[in-house]
């Protein structure tokens, strides 16, 4: 099974102005597409992960990998993982707010939705070097936390509801080392659809 690239839903240029198009081509192209063969390949060491889920390897800390493995395995298929999912948690013309369920339980645990965005961008300001912010499903219940490196919310058994990459590669031909201005702008993409329906999934 492995791993496989998945398309970017949307034209490279089509999150402009707020990401632009040589970053998505780079950010997708080559970033992503990197994690995705690299985890391929490291799991031929162990065939008997070509047949697992993506999913299902990187539970439980990776303990489906052998040791020699480990590290490459939890890296690029973190990698792997978190961008399949963050290039459909972005659309144009995106980010109203959600209602529903979702909107529903956000209110419910962060007190409004602009509480709720402000506690998600401090989590993704305040991850040191490189990481990822998280909008997370823990036993159903909502809750925001940072990763490190390529660390998916999935090793720790939990469910990744929405996902935003703060590695430099993610923003910095555009915002170089301007973090919240390129986190203020992913508000204006988000694809709370697709969030809405992760988060359905999990109820």
């Amino acid at each position: 099974m492995g791993a496989e690239i998945v398309a970017l839903p949307y034209a490279p240029d089509a999150l402009e102005p707020y990401i632009d198009r040589q970053t998505m081509e780079i950010h997708h192209g080559k970033h992503y597409a990197t994690y995705v063969a690299n985890y391929n390949k490291a799991i031929e060491q162990a065939p008997a992960l070509a047949q697992a889920s993506l999913e299902s390897v990187l539970a439980n800390q990776c303990a489906k990998a052998p040791d020699a493995i480990k590290t490459a395995v939890r890296n690029n298929g973190g990698g792997a993982v978190n961008h399949a999912l963050f290039w459909q948690m972005l659309k144009p013309k995106g980010g109203a707010p959600p209602s529903g369920p979702l909107g529903d339980a956000i209110r419910s645990t962060f007190g409004s939705q602009e509480q709720f965005q402000t506690a998600f961008t401090a989590a993704a300001i305040g991850r040191f070097g490189s990481g990822w912010a998280w909008l997370v499903a823990r036993a159903g219940k909502l809750e925001v936390l940072s990763t490190a490196n390529q660390d998916s919310p999935l090793m720790d058994g939990l469910v990744p509801i929405l996902g935003l990459d703060v590695w430099e590669h993610a923003y910095y031909l555009k915002y170089q080392n301007r973090r919240a201005d390129y986190v203020a702008a992913f508000w204006n993409i988000v694809n709370w659809d697709f969030v809405a329906e992760r988060f359905r999934a999990v109820k």
